[in-house]
């Protein structure tokens, strides 16, 4: 019986690892850090290729009372975070979304989000040729880091 649980573990973590496939669009590494009781926000973050040039147009999901799409940049000598309408994917370019400088927030989330589980999430993506994909995504949830003030 434990054999059997153990498959399941590895084969559920198989599946959690793997990228998501619509169409021209792959999704991958999708994640996002545990929340606290009382936080009502969480950012998720992954990577996107399109083998086309493509817009990330809107987000959706059902942990949270909104969810959006935000950028940050240095102004002024601060880091200023921002919603955009928008995400660009160009043809064939990984668009890593932590090193882009991207993030989707989850706000007003139903209930604290627990490593271990993940997180469903929609993309509404608009393709060159002007079609519409939604692409389902699972973003995992990753454990919360301390830090030195935490300990």
């Amino acid at each position: 019986m434990a054999r059997f649980h153990r498959f399941g573990v590895l084969l559920a973590a198989l599946l959690l690892s793997a990228g998501v496939y619509a169409g021209d669009v792959q999704v991958e590494g999708a994640w996002a850090r545990a929340t606290v009781p009382g936080q009502d926000m969480a950012m998720v973050y992954m990577s996107i290729t399109s083998t086309q040039n493509a817009t990330i147009v809107g987000v959706s999901s059902k942990v949270s009372r909104t969810a959006e799409m935000h950028t940050m940049e240095h102004k002024g000598g601060m880091m200023k975070m921002y919603e955009v309408k928008s995400i660009s994917l160009p043809a064939n370019e990984r668009m890593d979304m932590s090193m882009h400088g991207y993030h989707l927030e989850l706000a007003g989330l139903k209930a604290p989000l627990k490593a271990g589980e993940t997180v469903p999430l929609t993309l509404n993506i608009e393709m060159a040729d002007k079609r519409m994909v939604k692409v389902d995504v699972q973003a995992e949830i990753k454990p919360l880091v301390n830090t030195p003030s935490q300990k």
